[in-house]
């Protein structure tokens, strides 16, 4: 066994890694562990059980591939960000076949308490990302929004949009995009 102290972060990578190669039904503690060449016992060390592992890998499969560019100019338009969200979920798809499909029939009884409120937590921070790129895009109508269509709703439907195609495995983005450009700019 490898007496190293590993990371968090390094057991994640092997699990995301294990995702890619051989599915979501390849993490486990075991597997985990012989792929990372550390004991069972390490990795309990770092995830409290398994359905702490799988939620915490789900979470970090998300932020692989929803990982947002840094920097206020990240995104010229919110039309461009939602490009570049159907974009991620194409090369997530490639990247870990089936995941977005699999990863919600994972979790059953009391194990879906904790990947639920993380999958919550990386929802709402994906929204939050939208909002703020739709309330800096300079070229956002100033008709548009009022008390009763605000921006935050509009992300949320866009968002929903986004999830349902993502479960769909629907990657191409040219109607919703033609729905946001008649909606904000014209």
């Amino acid at each position: 066994m490898n007496t190293v102290v590993t990371s968090k972060e390094a057991i994640l990578k092997v699990s995301r890694e294990l995702i890619r190669e051989q599915g979501w039904e390849a993490v486990n503690i075991r597997a985990v562990a012989k792929a990372c060449e550390i004991s069972v016992g390490t990795v309990y060390n770092y995830f409290q059980s398994k359905s702490d592992l799988l939620a915490q890998t789900v979470e970090s499969v998300w932020f692989d591939i929803f990982h947002f560019p840094e920097g206020r100019g990240a995104f010229d338009s919110f039309a461009g960000c939602v490009e570049w969200a159907f974009d991620s979920m194409k090369q997530g798809d490639e990247k870990y076949p089936g995941f977005f499909t699999l990863h919600s029939m994972s979790f059953v009884g009391e194990e879906k308490t904790g990947a639920q409120q993380r999958m919550a937590q990386s929802r709402q921070h994906m929204k939050e990302r939208l909002l703020l790129v739709l309330t800096n895009d300079p070229n956002v109508r100033p008709d548009v929004f009022d008390s009763s269509f605000t921006r935050k709703k509009f992300v949320e439907i866009i968002f929903s949009l986004i999830l349902s195609a993502c479960l769909q495995r629907d990657y191409d983005s040219s109607a919703i995009l033609r729905m946001i450009r008649r909606i904000l700019y014209e």
